[in-house]
């Protein structure tokens, strides 16, 4: 009987250990033990699959070049991540965002069994045994004494060929938005639902709107600053258990435990030719602990979702005219 090549063992095992710590820190999440929103999830489990990937296959005397084990550790990265689409362990919003860290943390992990194979083979065992254990060890500490929350605020601007007062109109109440006016963009691609329209229950401060967006999704912005012609401020009214859960991964649904926009708003600027300047802000609230890597996602997808938005204001507007 054919026996299995160190590289598919290597391939075969980190999967299995990746799959394994994604369910076992789920399961522990209710006990304060670990979470899969963690650093030693994010980073630390993808170097000791890349660790395990790399170092089965340096047993078998084969020379890599560093980046051959760099390149060679994102394999079982690749067939744990689609084992838990197909399986709906997890969906493609929070594959597509733990991706470029998981490549990037298997790739130190199997340049570091590179590095310990040929500079302490007696030893590597034993470094094998505690890069698999450190997501474990590490994770309780994280979880109950390590809070690194943040809240920023994201912006952009459209210069709309069209007077303030039109522009104004479109902004209050949104009419529904047919799938060929929303322009496609990055965040529908990985499963993002797109808004379909927002409708006002009355005007100035105190008015309530009620955004809904794809697959049954639906919250509301409550007006704190209404200035016609000037500026519509909002804070979100989101209630997580209202947001249908195939709608969006659990860990990145709107106003869940992790992430949530806070306030948002509309300011108009009268440009000198006539036009307007349309700027949309949003203050984003980000309980995880992944700090810059999380802030640079949430920063992309808003502002992806904010620049789609806004185009569709300015076709609305500049037609109008």
């Amino acid at each position: 009987m054919r026996t299995l090549s160190p590289k598919y063992i290597g391939i075969i095992l980190g999967v299995l250990y990746g799959i394994s710590m994604r369910l076992f820190l789920e399961f522990s999440d209710k006990f304060n033990f670990g979470s899969l929103v963690t650093i030693s999830f994010m980073f630390l489990v993808p170097v000791a699959i890349g660790y395990i990937r790399v170092y089965f296959e340096c047993t078998s005397e084969t020379l890599l070049t560093y980046k051959q084990m760099a390149v060679k550790a994102w394999q079982p990265i690749f067939v744990f991540l689609l084992v838990s689409i197909i399986t709906l362990l997890e969906g493609s919003i929070c594959v597509a965002m733990a991706l470029p860290a998981f490549m990037l943390f298997a790739s130190v992990g199997g340049l570091l069994a590179g590095f310990v194979h040929r500079t302490l083979v007696q030893k590597s065992k034993k470094a094998a045994m505690s890069i698999v254990l450190l997501p474990l060890m590490l994770s309780p500490l994280e979880v109950n004494f390590l809070k690194l929350s943040q809240t920023y605020e994201v912006k952009n601007s459209i210069v709309i060929n069209a007077p303030i007062d039109v522009v104004w109109r479109q902004l209050a109440s949104v009419s529904y938005i047919a799938d060929e006016e929303f322009p496609m963009s990055f965040s529908q691609l990985i499963g993002i639902p797109r808004p379909l329209q927002a409708d006002m229950d009355s005007q100035g401060v105190g008015a309530v709107r009620t955004s809904k967006w794809q697959s049954g999704v639906v919250f509301k912005e409550v007006i704190t600053d209404w200035q016609p012609r000037k500026q519509m401020l909002y804070q979100f009214d989101i209630d997580p258990d209202l947001i249908p859960d195939n709608a969006l991964d659990k860990h990145v649904k709107l106003g869940g435990e992790y992430f949530s926009p806070l306030y948002g708003g509309y300011y108009l600027t009268p440009t000198a030719n006539g036009q307007t300047m349309l700027t949309l802000k949003t203050t984003v609230e980000d309980n995880t602990n992944f700090t810059i890597y999380s802030r640079l996602w949430g920063e992309f997808i808003f502002q992806d979702f904010h620049n789609s938005l806004l185009k569709v204001i300015k076709n609305r507007a500049e037609k109008v005219v």
